[in-house]
């Protein structure tokens, strides 16, 4: 008894009293996690219960929570005029569920990109997602940016992007979102864009190539390229080239290639079994949107597993997603057929 009271867990009448050096904070979702100050660690479960908690409810009127430069959470009492780190919420916790779900049964179609990072504190990592001013990329992005990532909206047109971080900021003030300019049918573009950013010196722990273009009409880019390979494919291939380094240097990092079911419904292949270029960027007379974006989408996976062979034993991992065929999205605005059968179908589909 003597040895359990000199290391701080004797006896006590209750079993959430914390041992001495020990402090119980919470996220900014509201997970309560718990600081050793003698070892300087932090664990979920509390050093004596081993239980694992969450705050219930919302902040008492007049509270405020807020996030430091080291990024730990404090809150502001704006009535009595005054800043502390202990949650005033911790008055009022709900033991959290010992028997986790597991990722089928805790998610399903009608989770949000919120619930699944509930609980998770990304304060200090940097994220990149293109076409991130509207549809998915958008929903990324804020859940990403609420979470306390730094993000960098990349998109072809700035003005739109200005607008999607104004309208997190409206969500959190706090957030840390910036809109850079990122134009994937522009090689010279994209260079530009991988220049900027390094000057930035801040690392890059996750990439997500998100922008795509559907159903456009046959055209060239400025760089003689289809327009849908480029955009959706070659694009982001070079951007991942030029931004190789810095995701090294952040390891561990990861690459996220949204990417779709539809590659399964074309081949890049001639009929003797070799890679057939002129499938990838084809002419005028050879092209069919459809298929031009089912073979940009191949060509996504590919390279995407291509891309985890080589990176993944120095940190960096890569995935390519499939964000699901019932989903209303702004994707299929280029052409009136899809838009019209986008339309009929909305009923059915999860919304943003």
């Amino acid at each position: 008894m003597a040895a359990l009271k000199y290391a701080g867990l004797e006896d006590t009448d209750s079993e959430e009293e914390l041992p001495p050096g020990w402090e119980e904070r919470t996220t900014r979702d509201g997970w309560v996690y718990y600081a050793n100050h003698l070892e300087e660690k932090t664990q979920w479960e509390h050093p004596k219960s081993g239980k694992r908690k969450r705050v219930a409810g919302g902040l008492p009127y007049g509270w405020e929570q807020e996030t430091d430069e080291n990024g730990q959470v404090y809150f502001v009492d704006h009535i009595n005029k005054r800043t502390t780190y202990l949650d005033p919420r911790l008055a009022f916790t709900v033991e959290d569920n010992p028997v986790k779900p597991t990722t089928r049964q805790k998610y399903d179609g009608n989770s949000t990109a919120m619930e699944i990072l509930q609980g998770r504190d990304l304060s200090g990592k940097v994220v990149i997602i293109t076409g991130a001013n509207s549809g998915i990329g958008f929903e990324t992005a804020k859940s990403l940016a609420l979470h306390g990532a730094y993000v960098i909206l990349a998109c072809r047109n700035v003005s739109r992007g200005n607008d999607a971080v104004q309208r997190i900021l409206e969500e959190w003030h706090k957030a840390k979102v910036e809109a850079m300019t990122l134009d994937l049918a522009s090689l010279q573009s994209v260079q530009h864009f991988a220049e900027a950013f390094k000057s930035k010196n801040v690392p890059l722990h996750i990439l997500i190539c998100n922008a795509a273009v559907f159903g456009v009409p046959w055209s060239l880019t400025e760089d003689e390229l289809e327009s849908t390979f480029q955009v959706n494919h070659l694009g982001h291939f070079y951007l991942v080239q030029l931004l190789e380094d810095i995701l090294r240097r952040s390891s561990p990092a990861r690459v996220v290639i949204v990417s779709s079911e539809s590659h399964r419904f074309t081949d890049i292949k001639d009929s003797s079994g070799k890679l057939d270029f002129s499938l990838l960027s084809p002419s005028k007379k050879e092209y069919w949107a459809m298929l031009a974006y089912n073979r940009s989408k191949l060509c996504n996976i590919l390279f995407s597993n291509e891309l985890n062979r080589r990176l993944s034993p120095h940190g960096v991992t890569s995935n390519s997603v499939h964000p699901g065929n019932m989903i209303y999205s702004s994707i299929h605005r280029n052409w009136w057929v899809y838009t019209l059968l986008f339309t009929l179908a909305r009923p059915f589909t999860k919304s943003m």
